[in-house]
């Protein structure tokens, strides 16, 4: 059976909802949480982008039973491994080892704010090798000395450790990226129900491991309403992750997605309240093989309705999938 997940979207909610979203998302039934990890949102309709990393301590000790994840942290720009580390291991030991820490090799949008450029793809995939096995030798105990290509460690240690070591999913889109996942990753992050891209990971050792989606959204009670919201707030995801990893700035987004039409984006989103169009929806990332699908409702003032439907219908439909 498919575990279905809540998205903490920060480039759309404010830090304190963000908290009280994942208790209710708790108490409704969801099997699990995801949160973003931006320094931008998207574009600048969505209009926040908290800390991630503070919202998960609060959202660690608010919640009981949630496993928790990121989706996903870039560690290869913005922050530096060691720092990865040491805050995923704390969260782990906040939660009570419900933490998985989830790593991808991250979008311009975010990492260009430390003044470095933005590398080429191949290049971000040898740091996020590097990033990668030094969180995993961190997270080991004892001391860490590292001498890498772009990363350079120094006697590390982490102090505070759960007592399992925190598991590791990473994310890839092409070719290289599910190598990567296959060699360090204790499971897939993908953003498409690629089956071929699944396939891969399975063939090149990452069989029986979770594999993680992510469906939008947009519920409302008026469906002429979920479409104008989710054109407003969501046309920038229709570029694909080629185009998303590459523009720096919400401006850039908007700029592309003045193309972008309403029905565009209700062609890849479920927009109102047909619980059939998530069920089928869900059922192409099931079929691609799919383990965990974790739904962004898309709108941060729509999150109530979105969970008192969820309670009273959706979830339950979902399960008897």
């Amino acid at each position: 059976m498919v575990q279905i997940g809540y998205t903490m979207m920060t480039e759309q909610t404010p830090a304190r909802q963000l908290v009280d979203d994942v208790v209710a998302a708790e108490r409704v039934g969801f099997d699990y949480a995801v949160i973003s990890d931006h320094y931008f949102p998207w574009l600048e309709e969505m209009g926040h982008a908290p800390y991630a990393w503070s919202v998960l301590g609060a959202a660690a000790v608010s919640t009981r039973r949630l496993p928790l994840m990121t989706y996903v942290t870039c560690p290869i720009m913005r922050y530096h491994p060691v720092v990865v580390a040491q805050k995923a291991a704390t969260v782990g030991v906040l939660s009570e080892g419900r933490f998985t820490l989830g790593l991808g090799a991250g979008e311009n949008l975010n990492e260009h704010v430390i003044g470095r450029g933005w590398p080429p793809v191949n290049t971000r995939h040898d740091m996020f090798r590097e990033a990668i096995e030094i969180i995993q030798e961190l997270f080991e105990g004892g001391y860490t000395s590292y001498r890498g290509a772009h990363f350079d460690v120094d006697s590390a240690r982490l102090y505070d450790l759960p007592d399992q070591p925190v598991p590791i999913a990473v994310a890839a889109s092409g070719e290289q990226s599910v190598e990567i996942a296959a060699e360090y990753g204790d499971g897939l992050v993908a953003v498409d129900p690629d089956a071929a891209l699944v396939a891969k990971f399975f063939a090149e050792g990452g069989r029986d491991k979770p594999v993680y989606g992510q469906l939008p959204i947009c519920y409302d009670t008026d469906r002429d309403a979920a479409v104008e919201r989710a054109h407003r707030l969501w046309r920038w995801s229709v570029a694909g992750w080629k185009v998303m990893a590459e523009l720096p700035a919400p401006v850039n987004f908007d700029a592309y997605a003045g193309t972008v039409r309403p029905e565009d984006v209700a062609a890849k989103v479920p927009c109102g309240a047909d619980v059939d169009l998530v069920v089928e929806a869900v059922r192409t990332y099931m079929d691609a093989g799919f383990t965990h699908v974790a739904l962004v409702q898309i709108g941060h003032r729509h999150q109530r309705g979105f969970f008192e439907w969820a309670e009273r219908e959706l979830l339950a439909t979902l399960r008897r999938l």
